[in-house]
């Protein structure tokens, strides 16, 4: 155990002016008045960690390394993120100097309606025939238009009639027109609807809205891109329900899914 030495405790010591003992031997410092001295014997220093947690101890010095490994490998990640994306917004900056590419436009130019019954409670067969005007005004950039462009006429929520376009390819400053027939088999329209649209015919204002979605590609230069959707969402307004309709408001806007 400890002792302790009060400075009460301790013998008076006499010292002279050489700082020597009576005896002659060399004079212990004595400490100021109030203090005390501790005194530990060897064998109780305590070792740091205690033995029973040296392995943990080990175990969690062991554990910095890791975690200083994957920092290293999350900051290198984000840093090769963050260089890609400053990367390819310089290519898309370039090629948009370069191409200067502008969007296409599309717009229903003409509109003939057949088999539109309103006066018989059966079910009704409309057939539209919608010609369609596509135009490409990009001087580098062409469209490829797939299979499978399907275009519908809706009323009120309520899908009329429906059709198919044929794959073409568009090419630069280019107008493509092309007429599509649409036909729509037994749709059946209730009571309400179909005084609306006797109502809106007597007016000679009668909204329809023409659907239409297409799988493209774009050909860039060389460089022909993968399979884009384009959707064009075109509302007209006809005077009449007949073979002789004509259009008397338009409104066509489009948009794209690149994925």
């Amino acid at each position: 155990m400890a002792d302790r030495v009060h400075p009460r405790d301790s013998p008076p010591a006499s010292s002279n002016n050489s700082g020597e003992v009576g005896t002659g031997t060399p004079a212990k410092p004595v400490p100021p008045p109030g203090t005390y001295v501790v005194q530990v014997p060897k064998d109780q220093i305590y070792r740091y960690p205690p033995p029973g947690n040296s392995r943990r101890y080990e175990a969690l010095t062991k554990r910095k390394p890791r975690r200083s490994c994957c920092r290293r490998c999350v900051c290198n990640t984000f840093s090769l993120l963050l260089i890609l994306i400053i990367a390819l917004s310089i290519t898309a900056g370039v090629l948009y100097l370069v191409f200067r590419p502008e969007s296409p436009k599309y717009t229903i130019s003409d509109v003939a309606i057949r088999n539109f019954n309103l006066m018989s409670s059966s079910p009704v067969s409309p057939e539209f025939d919608v010609t369609i005007r596509a135009e490409n005004r990009n001087n580098k950039i062409g469209v490829y238009y797939w299979k499978g462009i399907s275009v519908t006429v809706v009323y009120s929520g309520i899908n009329l009639c429906n059709g198919k376009l044929p794959a073409f390819y568009q090419s630069t400053n280019n107008v493509t027109v092309f007429q599509t027939p649409l036909k729509g088999s037994n749709v059946m329209l209730g009571t309400a609807i179909k005084t609306a649209l006797r109502n809106e015919q007597k007016q000679g204002k009668v909204p329809f809205t023409v659907n239409i979605k297409a799988p493209v590609k774009v050909k860039v230069g060389a460089v022909k891109t993968w399979e884009i959707t384009v959707k064009v969402k075109c509302d007209i307004t006809v005077n009449a329900l007949t073979a002789k309709s004509k259009i008397i408001s338009k409104d066509c806007k489009y948009s794209v899914r690149l994925w």
